[in-house]
């Protein structure tokens, strides 16, 4: 029987671990209909950039993806999907190399128009009995799933609630049915995301209807080896969610983001913490979890951001154990509160201020990976480059290994050894 593949797809990702898990699903959609997926820069029927919007870099880089896409597969279908064309539908449809256009809430029937629009020219290889074999390095290693869409929390700098809308929970169940898919496939590792995980369940009537039930019952009813919970804000850590990492098939590290050391800024970017209350956080974690890796956010030069301010912000980050920083500059969003308030941080400044703060996160990378070194740590493997695997501990770490056997997408424990060009190296325990 002839399979011969007619349709291949590739699936170019920007931005937050939600489009992740978007593309993730997309993927499995297009494999189940016949299509070959491929990785980024080969030959392709079709490319899709599911486009993130959330700074004024991230639009750039999405128009400029968009028509490099066209420019290597010039017969292709370029799709644009994802957080831009909510916010600015209209810009993208002018921009001629793009032949589709798709919002978020367009992304559960794109893969059926897209068929539609091929028209004669797709050819479904999934005939009798034959499958359709799964690329898992052209989808990733660790597969991200939507717990959570939405968010109600309104802050001032944030186009999110605009583009994703308001907040609204999966049900356990239906969560549950769709890991245990992913390790049918293969996966070992799967990572909860959404836009306000913390919130999870409010809109659940039946079911577990908190994070932590939501954790309990996934651990119950499936058997995947590591599950990561993307992002929790600093009001949501309580007891009872801090209990569910006492479970080891949950990875010790969590995502707290800050945005900003001082409480004049977070009160007027609309967090829902202060200063100490965030440092509040980071003990109850700590005091539990010594060997926790903890990631966090900031943003740079928010409208009004005095030098004291940005030193507060410094003089924070200092005093936690951080194992990596994302620090990104102030990016005016049209529709945002921000966007129309007064004092505006001069790029000149918010230049330096970043700049100061990736240096000291990398500081504090180095800092805590030199901790680990003479630890053993459970590691995934996730690709091979320079004759080195590269994977990824259970605390968020990349380790690197001179190995000649195929370890893709194995878990193995690894004695930290040391720390070159910011990877760890390791030695494979037998």
């Amino acid at each position: 029987m002839n399979t011969q593949l007619h349709n291949k797809v590739s699936i170019e990702t920007h931005g937050c671990k939600l489009n992740q898990a978007d593309s993730g699903k997309l993927a499995l959609e297009f494999i189940e209909a016949g299509f070959e997926l491929v990785e980024n820069g080969q030959p392709t029927n079709i490319h899709i950039v599911n486009t993130c919007t959330v700074t004024h870099v991230a639009d750039r880089k999405a128009r400029r993806s968009l028509r490099a896409a066209k420019r290597q597969n010039p017969e292709a279908t370029i799709v644009a999907t994802g957080c831009y064309v909510d916010r600015d539908e209209k810009s993208l449809l002018e921009i001629p190399e793009i032949d589709i256009v798709a919002n978020n809430a367009n992304k559960a029937t794109l893969v059926g128009e897209i068929i539609a629009n091929q028209g004669d020219e797709f050819v479904s290889c999934t005939l009798g009995t034959d499958q359709v074999p799964i690329n898992l390095k052209a989808i990733r290693t660790r597969a991200s799933i939507k717990i959570q869409e939405g968010c109600d929390q309104v802050c001032a700098y944030c186009i999110v609630p605009k583009v994703r809308g308001r907040e609204r929970s999966i049900p356990a169940d239906k969560l549950v049915a769709s890991i245990q898919n992913l390790e049918n496939i293969g996966y070992k590792e799967i990572i909860l995301t959404g836009t306000q995980l913390g919130t999870y369940g409010f809109d659940i009537t039946h079911g577990p209807n908190k994070l932590h039930l939501l954790i309990d019952h996934i651990l119950q009813n499936t058997t995947v080896e590591r599950l990561r919970v993307s992002s929790i804000q600093p009001q949501e850590i309580n007891s009872d969610l801090l209990r569910v990492w006492e479970n080891p098939r949950v990875c010790p590290h969590m995502h707290i983001p800050l945005q900003s050391g001082s409480d004049v800024i977070l009160k007027n970017m609309r967090r829902r913490y202060t200063r100490i209350e965030y440092l509040n956080a980071i003990k109850a974690v700590k005091s539990k979890f010594s060997d926790f890796s903890l990631t966090t956010d900031i943003i740079v030069g928010f409208p009004g951001e005095s030098k004291k301010d940005h030193l507060d912000t410094v003089d924070l980050v200092k005093n936690v154990e951080f194992s990596k920083l994302h620090v990104f500059p102030f990016s005016v969003r049209p529709g945002t509160t921000a966007a129309h308030l007064n004092n505006q941080v001069a790029s000149s400044i918010k230049s330096f201020r970043v700049d100061e703060l990736i240096r000291l996160g990398e500081e504090k990378s180095r800092s805590y990976r030199k901790q680990l070194i003479g630890t053993v740590r459970p590691v995934l493997w996730e690709d091979r480059k320079n004759g080195k695997w590269i994977g990824l501990t259970d605390n968020y770490v990349r380790v690197c290994l001179s190995d000649e056997r195929d370890l893709y997408n194995k878990i193995s424990p690894v004695m930290i050894e040391e720390e070159s060009n910011g990877y760890l190296n390791c030695l494979l325990i037998e």
